[in-house]
């Protein structure tokens, strides 16, 4: 794959990323984490580290994920690549919270660590499928 390729399959994981995550974020998982960690919670989002995050993740889900699956041509490889890296990124907040901080709630980890290895595997096959449209498109 071309790097202008690369360019348009992470761009388009990016937009993806946010906008299921704001979702999530906004109808599910608010009402959730107030009730769980409401204590530990900010009252302004700091998007700095919020937006570093999105990018660096989506990075690696293409470079761990996408890309492998590309090669050998298995949506599967990409997605259950995606899904495993999601679940040990996501986990390292949250097994790291359960060892350190008082009081974080064994549901919320399981939960925050499904909830990385469903949007990474759901941005695995974005960027896949995206990697077959532009290169279908080039030829």
């Amino acid at each position: 794959m071309s790097i202008s390729a690369l360019l348009k399959v992470y761009l388009l994981m990016t937009v993806v990323f946010f906008v299921i995550d704001v979702v999530w974020i906004a109808v599910v998982a608010n009402k959730f984490f107030q009730a769980k960690i409401g204590f530990m919670l900010r009252p302004d989002v700091q998007w700095v580290p919020a937006v570093i995050f999105y990018l660096l993740f989506v990075s690696a889900v293409l470079v761990f994920a996408v890309i492998p699956g590309v090669e050998r041509g298995s949506l599967a490889r990409a997605v259950v690549s995606g899904a495993f890296l999601g679940l040990v990124c996501y986990a390292t907040y949250d097994l790291t919270n359960l060892a350190l901080t008082k009081g974080f709630p064994t549901i919320v980890a399981v939960v925050d660590m499904t909830w990385g290895a469903l949007i990474a595997a759901t941005i695995a096959a974005t960027g896949y499928s995206a990697a077959g449209w532009i290169s279908a498109s080039a030829s």
